[in-house]
């Protein structure tokens, strides 16, 4: 439950700042009347994530074992895929997230159209929407207690709501840029997880080479696939099961948290390990140049509306979310 939890929370986290900079801009400009069609957007975000979870669930029931296992093993690594690319992307957009919203907000006001601020809603929030989708499916499929993952991160993300209405507010402190720092980095743990699963799904789909096909390399002397040495490239890189049962509740935590199970193959070990180590290391690169080099660099603007540090990834974020200052935008129509 608990890294479910965290990921509703800092994806559900994620999505709140966003919702709150656009609520907040479209309130100094004296546009409340149109916060209808902006939330009619980010619902209809919310059905799409739903959408597909329920399509991922039922879907697959009538297809045969291998189909399962490629679609999911496929599915896995596009996850995979996109929860990187989430990462880095907040990473380098991060400090203009607030001007790219505000900026689209004012063409649509501008257009006086009806989609184009649906559209905004929409596009702000399905990319965490669908994110969360396929990372919690992925998981789910990954360690099989579905009530406890769902529940996770259903709370998590009650949690981000209730977190971003008191950031929005000014009441809370919170440094954000810690926060999406730690939380990206057990992402990248949970996504390396998410990854060996999938060359799991699709080892036994006969996608990828592997101990359950032809080519896995057998012990002369039991005639089961090898493993430890004897097993490389394609057998087991290890078989734990004797001394971590793999029902027990060690094993669904190492499981859910650094996607560890007592029997891995090579090639499961290997993708998790390039993935940490190259992925981790071009985070951590590029947190170090994005941190402030001064306490003056990392103060707010003055004119900074509440959200503006609510806005901001680990590289952009102040230290704490300052109060709510009055701020007149000359500009609204």
């Amino acid at each position: 439950m608990l890294p479910t939890f965290l990921i509703g929370l800092r994806e559900g986290l994620e999505a709140a700042l966003v919702v709150g900079i656009l609520v907040a801009y479209l309130t100094r400009l004296g546009r409340r009347d149109v916060l209808g069609r902006l939330w009619f957007g980010i619902g209809l975000a919310v059905a799409l994530a739903l959408a597909i979870g329920a399509v991922l669930t039922f879907g697959a029931y009538s297809l045969t074992f291998e189909a399962q296992e490629l679609i999911g093993g496929l599915l896995s690594v596009l996850t995979v895929a996109m929860v990187t690319w989430m990462i880095f992307w907040m990473q380098k957009a991060g400090r203009t997230m607030k001007r790219t919203l505000e900026g689209g907000v004012d063409r649509a006001l501008a257009h006086g159209t009806l989609w184009a601020l649906v559209a905004i809603g929409f596009v702000s929030v399905a990319r965490e929407g669908i994110e969360t989708t396929l990372l919690l499916w992925s998981m789910v499929q990954s360690f099989g207690d579905a009530p406890s993952a769902l529940l996770g991160a259903l709370l998590g993300i009650l949690a981000a709501a209730a977190l971003g209405v008191l950031l929005a507010r000014g009441m809370l402190r919170l440094d954000l840029r810690a926060f999406f720092l730690w939380t990206g980095a057990f992402l990248i743990v949970v996504a390396a997880g998410v990854l060996a699963y999938g060359i799991h799904d699709l080892q036994e789909a006969g996608a990828l080479p592997g101990p359950f096909t032809a080519l896995a390399p057998v012990d002369p002397a039991t005639g089961a696939v090898a493993v430890g040495a004897a097993g490389f490239p394609f057998g087991w890189a290890f078989d734990l099961s004797a001394a971590i049962p793999p029902k027990s509740p060690l094993a669904a935590i190492m499981q859910a948290t650094v996607g560890f199970t007592p029997k891995m193959s090579w090639l499961q070990v290997i993708a998790w390990t390039l993935y940490v180590a190259i992925v981790g290391a071009v985070f951590a690169t590029r947190a170090r140049r994005s941190r402030p080099r001064s306490a003056h660099a990392a103060q707010p603007e003055p004119n900074d509306a509440p959200t503006e540090a609510a806005a901001s990834r680990p590289e952009s974020t102040p230290a704490v979310v300052p109060a709510p200052p009055a701020v007149t935008h000359q500009g609204a129509p």
